[in-house]
Parts: C-alpha cells; sequence; structure tokens
C-alpha cells in the first residue's frame, strides 16, 4: 500500500465568511478572554445575574427608578467601607473595628453638633480627624509592634462600642443639622429645561460613558505598549458596549426619579481616586507587594510598616465618613449603630474579588460585591424572604466566593 504524500490537508476556511464560524470563532474568543480574566469579570456577570433574577423575580419592582436610588442610598456606607478594607486585605491584613468605629464617630458628630451645636461642616473635619487618628493608633500597634491586625481590631472594636455607649449615655442623640442630612439623603438640584428626566444627572452620565470609554482604551494601549497579553478586540468592543449600556441604563433610572444622590457622587469620586491610587501610585503598587509577599517586598525596598500604618489611617478615615453618612441618613446617633457592619465590608471585599492570602483584589472589585450584598439583600426583602434566610444565603453566596479563589489557586499552581 503506498501513500500519496503530495496530496495536501484542505486549507482553513478564510475567516469572515459562513455566518456560523464568525459567529463560533467570536463565541470562542469571549468565552477564552472570560476564562482568562474570570477573575475580574466573574462577579460582575453574577451582579447582572443577580439583577436580572430579582428583577424578574419581583415583576420589575427592583429596578424601578425609586428603588434603584434608596439601593444607593441604603448601601452607600458599607460600599464606603468595603472600599478602605480593599486595601486592608489586599495587604494580607483584617479590620474587625469599623462597625464598632462607624458608631463611634456618628456619637462624636452628635455630641459636636447636637449638645454643642459646633457648625455641621468643622464637626465633620473634627470627626475625619479622630477616625484619622483612631486608625494611626491600631496601625501602630499593627505596623510597628507587631501585634496581629486581628487582635488589635478586636480590641479597638470592644473599644469602640464601649466609648459610644459612654458619650451617647446609651440613648439615642439627634437630629443632626440639615446640611448633613443632605449629604447622605439629598439629590442635584434640577438644572435647564422640563424634559420629564434630571438632565444634570443625563449630563454626568454621558460624560461617565466617555470616560468609562477613554479609560478602558487608554489602559488596553498601555498594555499592549509593555507587550502584555490583551483580550481580543472583539471581546473588547463587547465589554465597551456592555459597560456604556449598563452606566446608561442606570443613568435613566436615575433620572426619571429625584436625580444623582449626593451620596454617589462621593462614591464616585472614592473610586476614581482610590482606583487611580492601586494602578499607578507608588504606594499602590507597594500594598499589593506587601500583601502578595512581605519577605521580597522588604528585599526590594518597599517600607513595609509605613505602608501598612497607613493602610489603617485610612480605614480609620474611611470608618469616619461612613458613620458621618450612617448617622445622617437616619438623622440620629445610636448605640447599636453599625452592628455587623465590618462583616458585610470584609464580606463586600471577599466577593468582589480580594484573596485570602492578600495581594490581590480592586476598588472596583469592592464596591461589586457591596452591590451584591444589596442588591441580594434589597431583592430577598421585596419577596418576603426572612431575614434568617437572608443571612443564610449571603453566607452561602461569601463561601462560594472564597471557594472561587481557592479553586483557582490550585488550578493555577497545579
Amino acid at each position: 500500500m503506498s501513500t500519496d504524500v503530495t496530496a495536501k490537508t484542505p486549507a482553513p476556511a478564510p475567516p469572515g465568511k459562513g455566518g456560523s464560524d464568525t459567529g463560533e470563532n467570536l463565541l470562542q474568543l469571549v468565552l477564552a478572554g472570560m476564562r482568562r480574566n474570570m477573575r475580574q469579570y466573574g462577579m460582575l456577570i453574577a451582579l447582572g445575574l443577580i439583577v436580572v433574577l430579582f428583577a424578574v423575580w419581583t415583576d420589575g419592582d427592583l429596578l424601578l427608578p425609586r428603588n434603584v436610588s434608596n439601593l444607593v442610598l441604603q448601601n452607600s456606607y458599607i460600599l464606603i467601607l468595603a472600599i478602605g478594607m480593599m486595601l486592608v486585605i489586599i495587604a494580607g491584613h483584617i479590620d474587625l473595628s469599623v462597625g464598632s468605629l462607624t458608631a463611634f464617630v456618628g456619637s462624636i458628630a452628635a455630641v459636636f453638633m447636637v449638645k454643642n451645636d459646633i457648625p455641621w461642616v468643622l464637626a465633620v473635619v473634627l470627626c475625619l480627624a479622630i477616625g484619622a487618628i483612631a486608625g494611626a493608633a491600631q496601625g501602630f500597634f499593627i505596623a510597628y509592634l507587631g501585634i496581629p491586625s486581628f487582635i488589635v481590631t478586636l480590641a479597638g472594636m470592644l473599644i469602640f462600642r464601649g466609648l459610644t455607649e459612654i458619650f451617647l449615655e446609651g440613648q439615642t442623640l439627634g437630629p443632626f443639622p440639615e446640611g448633613l442630612q443632605k449629604v447622605a439623603n439629598g439629590f442635584l438640584p434640577e438644572v435647564g429645561p422640563d424634559t420629564n428626566y434630571h438632565n444634570l444627572t443625563l449630563l454626568l452620565g454621558f460624560g461617565l460613558v466617555a470616560f468609562v470609554v477613554l479609560q478602558e482604551i487608554r489602559d488596553r494601549r498601555r498594555q499592549q505598549e509593555f507587550a502584555l497579553d490583551v483580550p481580543p478586540t472583539s471581546l473588547f468592543l463587547l465589554k465597551l458596549v456592555a459597560l456604556g449600556a449598563a452606566v446608561l441604563t442606570i443613568t435613566m433610572l436615575l433620572a426619571s426619579y429625584k436625580g444623582t444622590p449626593i451620596v454617589l457622587l462621593i462614591l464616585g469620586a472614592l473610586l476614581v481616586g482610590f482606583g487611580y491610587v492601586m494602578r499607578n501610585a507608588i504606594i499602590g503598587r507597594h500594598i499589593y507587594a506587601i500583601g502578595g509577599n512581605l519577605p521580597a517586598a522588604k528585599l526590594s525596598g518597599v517600607k513595609d510598616k509605613k505602608v501598612v500604618f497607613l493602610i489603617f489611617l485610612n480605614m480609620g478615615m474611611m470608618a469616619a465618613l461612613a458613620g458621618l453618612v450612617f448617622a445622617a441618613r437616619f438623622n440620629a446617633a445610636s448605640p447599636k449603630a453599625g452592628l455587623n457592619f465590618e462583616l458585610e465590608a470584609i464580606a463586600a471585599s471577599f466577593i468582589g474579588g480580594a484573596s485570602m492570602s492578600g495581594g490581590v483584589g480592586t476598588v472596583l472589585g469592592a464596591i461589586i460585591g457591596g452591590l451584591v450584598l444589596g442588591v441580594l439583600n434589597n431583592g430577598m426583602n421585596l419577596v418576603g424572604i426572612g431575614t434568617d434566610w437572608q443571612q443564610v444565603i449571603k453566607g452561602l453566596v461569601l463561601l462560594a466566593a472564597v471557594g472561587f479563589d481557592v479553586y483557582n489557586k490550585r488550578k493555577v499552581g497545579s
């Protein structure tokens, strides 16, 4: 038997011919890109699925403009805490005191504004300074005395909770000045002609879409300049379309009600600011370095003690800001404020992609994780699921997120 060695194998069909082939190729590119970036896109996709699930389950009530605004207002203080907590976890530490510190700062704010009639702007500055001092004190014990963060912040949780009881004398204290209330509950004013929408919110939404698109294009070009792997063009364009559609959808929903909540602008500023620091600033790279490999970071000249100290100082300020927003939203400071806030912030960070071992996570991931919890809470309330089952479901979501992280590490290591 002879073999015809001159026989040529058929050449592959040129790309673009045949609708089914093109569709299959695009689907394969999308799936391959998602597999390479599963940590980045996994929870974003999960958030979208949860929104769709509860939107159908509640007959659209979840996505009513009023409810979307309430989602932002109800979860604002947890999202603020989650941003600070993400930095702490990336550095390989934990902070159990943020809930109690939130309540403590709220009690201080009430004493300043309600009992002593201090102008609310000055009181806010003083409260942020007190939060920074509290965080710096814990950071000193952790960074320079070498006491584990779990122990220091556990002690801080007890101390700040006790101080809250002392300052409030076991009673609820309020109300707060109207100016501070507007920060937590207010909306941007309406401007321009009557269009049945909030014009300023529409302008902000369109501007945000342009900013997101330009930022994504800039990041992609920077990755290409350093010869880093980037997603295929088709997947990148699909990502831009999805991001733009999501931003415009939220914009239209907010513009259909009262417009943009003021606290959403605060969250946006924090997201952009801390996102830039973690991506581009030296201290951001140092935070990732000490969380990823502390001995190597030290050998590279990273001042790990100073970085850890600054991380906890920042966490104290974020807890103070969350305490002010929470107290202003409910127009009173309570000894029971901030209960389990630390658990919500930690859960949001891990659900948003942080790693138990440190060195991994993004500020945007913390926001996504917080929104996952917020949508779960809101959706389960709308369909009448009891608080007992809500805790079970949120615990399972957290367990699944951490289990996903462990699975990914084992897969990479094998």
